[in-house]
């Protein structure tokens, strides 16, 4: 059996749009709204999901705890997020968008949907249905088989 050509895996494909995207979707949020994409992400995590602790951002924006960490510091800098200590947990935070957060968060969320319209542009509305669930079943899938490794491990 030939190898397909690394350029046909699944893998390297997504990675490819991941690169496309990001670049593209970085230059709109410094332009538009003023901050990187990272703390972007995470204000729109925390805009989305509020109170959040880091870890729990970290999972909602994709991203390991030392970047939702920093990410996060940086947007109780700009005075987009309030961190106060967890009611719970002593040590813990919990992130809450600030006033100027939230409506930081409504152009973040506008941007996401113009963003999505145009890479989804050259797609007819049953081709972006179709892809969404493929999206959502491969998701699926690969959080099962996580979900059942991390079962093994416990």
């Amino acid at each position: 059996m030939k190898t397909p050509a690394l350029e046909r895996f699944l893998t390297y494909r997504l990675h490819v749009l991941n690169k496309i995207t990001d670049r593209d979707t970085n230059r709109a949020y410094l332009s538009d709204c003023g901050i990187p994409l990272g703390e972007a992400r995470c204000l729109a995590a925390i805009g989305r999901y509020a109170p959040l602790s880091v870890n729990d951002l970290a999972r909602s924006a994709n991203l390991n705890k030392g970047q939702a960490s920093r990410s996060a510091q940086a947007l109780v800098e700009r005075g987009l997020v309030e961190k106060t200590l967890s009611a719970s947990d002593g040590r813990g935070v919990v992130l809450t968008p600030t006033e100027a957060g939230v409506v930081q968060y409504q152009r973040i969320i506008t941007l996401i949907a113009q963003r999505n319209d145009e890479i989804f542009a050259c797609l007819d509305a049953g081709e972006q249905r179709a892809l969404g669930d493929m999206l959502d079943r491969l998701i699926d899938h690969l959080q099962a088989r996580e979900d059942d490794a991390d079962g093994e491990d416990g």
